[in-house]
């Protein structure tokens, strides 16, 4: 099998869509020999920044000299990037070579009368099957949808990671706030201890499923906080402080911008500093280099293009959004904005429009690169009360030249609304500076 024709199998397996359930995963990962049972690991769910967390403490693993594997998810161009070994993607045909041995036991799996694996877990078994194989020592995993019947749910890490709880997939994570609380606590398990920067009714609900499973709770602005100093529109200056811990006021830079990373930030020192309670590598030193190192494409980033600054974000619900629009009121307060935007259907769109947009905000909108896109005409149609100017231009190519025009190198171009799309345009993006 060549890397494409990974990807035809790969899509062949979307017809069975999502299937939340562990049933079909451990049974796979059995026939694998449990390969997700050779190293430790650090698992990490959360409705926004569980990505910036996992790769801050992917970042801060190998930093300390630790053989690290990393499993995220969405990808912003190839699948190959959703599983890094030292920073590195896995090659092409390392991923086609582990997914020809992964098939054969899927179709065994038919053959005997199981379901047939969903496409995600699939991905799942072969990060899993892809880190016992390059025998790392710690893998970061993030968890695909919810938690508690997630794919990745299989694992017994060192840590538990809870970055925030809003509500969003709830018609997966039971319907309501609680429902996706319930979810997202799912991951804790007996006497593995958790860091979170959960507040109100979902911390009270993790609160409770951690002393159910006698597991300790390290929770954001009572046990630890991050205090934000100042930026410089490159580096962040930040202020870190456990009493628990016995710190005081330790600075770190952290090269990742926006308002929202000072908040995945202490999630992430806080649970740096309890890996270092079994591993001595990971220290301050360590962990203060990782963070003026760390890089997540598409969250909140700065390129520069020319004379013309871009920010690129996959902000894709309320929560997102808001943590854009602070983090751009913050950095870029009276800067006109130019936003390229493109939303899936059934997210929230009218609350995501409200927070984002201002008044004198340009806006092109244009189509994601999912089958879940709302169409860019209905789409202008619901921005255009919020804005001055909207037009829709379905060709992302064509969309990020007109966006392009309108900020004319004096006016911030933006680009969010879906990883979907922003994957995609910020290639284009890179490809006309250069880099690629």
């Amino acid at each position: 099998m060549n890397y494409q024709e990974a990807l035809t199998y790969l899509e062949g397996l979307n017809i069975f869509g999502i299937k939340l359930g562990l049933t079909r995963i451990q049974r796979l990962l059995e026939l694998l020999d449990v390969p997700q049972d050779r190293y430790r690991t650090i698992h990490v769910t959360g409705t926004n920044g569980k990505g910036s967390v996992s790769a801050m403490l992917a970042g801060i693993l190998r930093r300390s000299d630790i053989h690290t594997g990393m499993y995220s998810s969405p990808h912003l161009v190839s699948y190959t990037e959703r599983i890094q070994v030292d920073g590195q993607p896995i090659s092409e045909q390392e991923f086609a070579d582990c997914l020809s041995t992964i098939r054969t036991y899927v179709e065994q799996m038919v053959a005997e009368g199981d379901e047939c694996p969903t496409q995600f877990e699939v991905l799942t078994a072969l990060a899993f099957f892809y880190f016992a194989m390059c025998h790392v020592e710690y893998a970061v995993i993030e968890v695909g949808l919810g938690g508690l019947l997630d794919s990745t749910n299989v694992i017994t890490p060192e840590v538990s990671v809870i970055t925030n709880v809003t509500f969003e997939h709830a018609d997966r994570c039971g319907g309501t706030l609680e429902g996706i609380a319930h979810h997202k606590a799912g991951i804790i398990k007996e006497g593995v201890p958790v860091v979170t920067a959960a507040a109100g009714i979902p911390l009270d609900i993790i609160r409770q499923t951690a002393e159910e499973k006698n597991a300790d709770v390290f929770v954001s602005g009572e046990d630890f906080q991050m205090e934000y100093l100042s930026c410089d529109g490159h580096m962040q200056q930040l202020r870190f402080t456990s009493a628990l811990l016995g710190v005081a006021d330790m600075p770190y830079e952290l090269r990742l911008l926006g308002r929202h990373q000072v908040d995945n930030a202490a999630v992430a020192v806080m649970t740096a500093q309890l890996i270092h309670n079994i591993d001595g590598r990971v220290n301050e030193k360590t962990i203060g280099e990782a963070l003026k190192m760390a890089s997540w494409p598409a969250r909140f980033e700065r390129i520069a293009l020319g004379s013309q600054p871009v920010i690129v974000d996959g902000a894709h619900n309320p929560a997102g959004m808001n943590a854009l629009r602070t983090s751009l009121d913050l950095y870029f307060p009276a800067q006109q904005r130019v936003l390229l935007l493109g939303i899936l259907k059934d997210k929230d769109i009218e609350t995501m429009l409200d927070i984002l947009l201002r008044p004198n905000d340009t806006v092109v909108v244009t189509v994601p690169d999912s089958e879940r896109a709302a169409d860019p005409q209905e789409l202008a149609k619901r921005v255009a009360p919020h804005v001055q100017h909207v037009e829709a231009i379905a060709d992302n190519g064509e969309a990020l030249d007109r966006a392009l025009e309108l900020a004319n190198g004096e006016k911030l171009l933006v680009m969010a609304g879906s990883l979907y799309l922003v994957g995609g345009v910020r290639q284009l993006l890179l490809e006309r500076k250069g880099v690629m």
